[in-house]
């Protein structure tokens, strides 16, 4: 299950269907993420073809994250997670509360322990953080949404980009899904000059 919360206003304003885009995209992260072995130990088909070198993808899909909040489950409906999409105080407020970090920030992830219920943590985007970067960037808000959503829900499952290493694992994991949702590349030049969430 997927809980929306759409705490500021502005983002439905802003973005039409921000609500389904936002499902959309951590829908598509989890079914990506999931084990990768399917039935028989073959693995799935994910159709990733022109998204990054097929080399490269396979060796991002078959390097574990390197911390894992919680085991991944069988399929993406048996996971639940929560997003809200709120304004910048908010989320500089949880950024103060809970990273010791005053500052307002793009994308907050709150992984939950591990527990029988399958629930992955929550995501928190703040509103103005998000249009400035968008616009910074020259991109449609709509699409840093559904980046920072799926890197968001990617923080959730345990990936990171503290390393290089761990960094370009998630960054292909987040080109092949954003793919599949026809978002463009978010590093590739022509982009925008920015920096990882």
């Amino acid at each position: 299950m997927i809980d929306i919360e759409i705490e500021d206003p502005s983002w439905s304003l802003a973005v039409l269907d921000a609500e389904a885009l936002v499902r959309e995209a951590a829908k598509a992260t989890l079914a990506f993420a999931s084990p990768i072995h399917g039935e028989g130990g073959q693995r799935p088909q994910r159709g990733l073809e022109g998204a990054r070198p097929v080399a490269e993808l396979e060796l991002a899909l078959s390097t574990p994250p390197l911390r894992r909040a919680v085991p991944l489950p069988h399929s993406a409906g048996e996971a639940s997670l929560a997003i809200l999409l709120t304004d910048d105080d908010s989320v500089r407020d949880l950024n103060a509360r809970f990273r010791n970090n005053g500052a307002a920030t793009n994308v907050l992830s709150f992984p939950a322990l591990p527990n029988p219920e399958n629930l992955l943590g929550d995501v928190a985007l703040a509103f103005g953080v998000c249009v400035r970067e968008a616009a910074e960037q020259g991109k449609p808000l709509a699409h840093h949404l559904q980046h920072l959503t799926v890197h968001g829900v990617l923080h959730l499952l345990g990936y990171d980009h503290i390393g290089d290493d761990e960094a370009e694992t998630m960054e292909g994991l987040e080109r092949a899904v954003l793919a599949k949702l026809d978002v463009p590349d978010p590093y590739s030049v022509g982009e925008g000059e920015h920096e990882r969430p």
